[in-house]
């Protein structure tokens, strides 16, 4: 039997215009949630999820920026490509953006302002990673379900729906932003059309799936966080959080060098010359202390 091969996809393309002016002269993912780059928080959700080759999609004027950054991804044993978006025009269009990257492979996509953390998160990533056809997105009970796409069920818990922002929401689950789909997904994408927002939509895509069946919903109980830092109160909540949680365990969220370590992605030798150059920021001292 061949192994499921997939690969990854990052959107940190989007004006940023809720964080303006702050993101006047950057892009929104590079910003710090609390002591690291935004970005690195999906970045090392897909390495958990054991996906190794990563697309991120940006704009092109931003390019050096991302390079400088994370480079081709060797560093910690994966491999990164870019690729430009001209302009907005909806989550699905990664699809076709990053259609040569796909090739015949499963893909999963993350957004690139999503943050995961708990103790399952390896675990679950790697579960959806494995599903050989369909889809995999994620539920997670919200108190305002009306700001997301909400997941509808039917009286036997089965989903039946997938509503961008309702009015009259008929649940509290809403779709997180990152999404398993099989090779499908690219064809499907191609034949969207504009929503009445002139964008091509990425509930529309999952809606293929659930109607031919082949959707999978996964509900992510109170042991996992999901933040969206799409906002400046968000982005500041997911901050503070970042922060108490490694002032209390003095452990890492979200930090690439130690998840490459980890999966074996890289080896201890590898893992210390990461650190060195970033020993006066406390960081690279952390990942020394993983391995003395």
């Amino acid at each position: 039997m061949t192994k499921l091969s997939r690969k990854g996809i990052l959107l940190a393309g989007g004006h940023g215009t809720r964080f303006y002016p702050a993101t006047r002269s950057i892009s929104k993912q590079l910003l710090p949630v609390y002591d690291k780059p935004m970005l690195y928080y999906p970045l090392s959700t897909l390495m958990l999820a054991g996906i190794k080759e990563i697309l991120i999609i940006i704009w092109e004027h931003e390019r050096h920026l991302f390079e400088t950054l994370l480079g081709d991804g060797s560093q910690w044993g994966i491999r990164i490509q870019y690729a430009a978006q001209e302009k907005p025009r909806g989550i699905a269009e990664a699809f076709t953006i990053g259609e040569d990257f796909i090739g015949d492979d499963a893909v999963c996509l993350m957004l690139g302002d999503n943050i995961l953390y708990g103790d399952r998160i390896a675990t679950v990533m790697q579960e959806a990673s494995a599903q050989t056809e369909g889809a995999t997105i994620f539920g997670y009970y919200v108190q305002d379900p009306e700001r997301y796409g909400v997941i509808h069920f039917n009286d036997q818990g089965m989903p039946i729906d997938i509503v961008e922002k309702p009015k009259n929401p008929l649940s509290n689950y809403a779709a997180i932003g990152l999404y398993f789909y099989d090779n499908r997904v690219v064809e499907i994408s191609k034949q969207l059309k504009p929503s009445a927002r002139g964008e091509l939509e990425i509930t529309d895509v999952t809606r293929v799936y659930l109607q031919q069946q082949q959707l999978s919903i996964s509900k992510l109980g109170r042991g996992i966080a999901w933040l969206d830092t799409g906002t400046p109160p968000a982005w500041l909540e997911a901050s503070n959080f970042i922060q108490i949680l490694e002032h209390r365990q003095g452990l890492k969220i979200g930090c690439p060098e130690e998840i490459a370590w980890r999966m074996g992605y890289i080896n201890k030798s590898q893992l210390l010359m990461l650190a060195e150059p970033l020993l006066k920021s406390g960081y690279g001292h952390y990942l020394q202390t993983l391995v003395s």
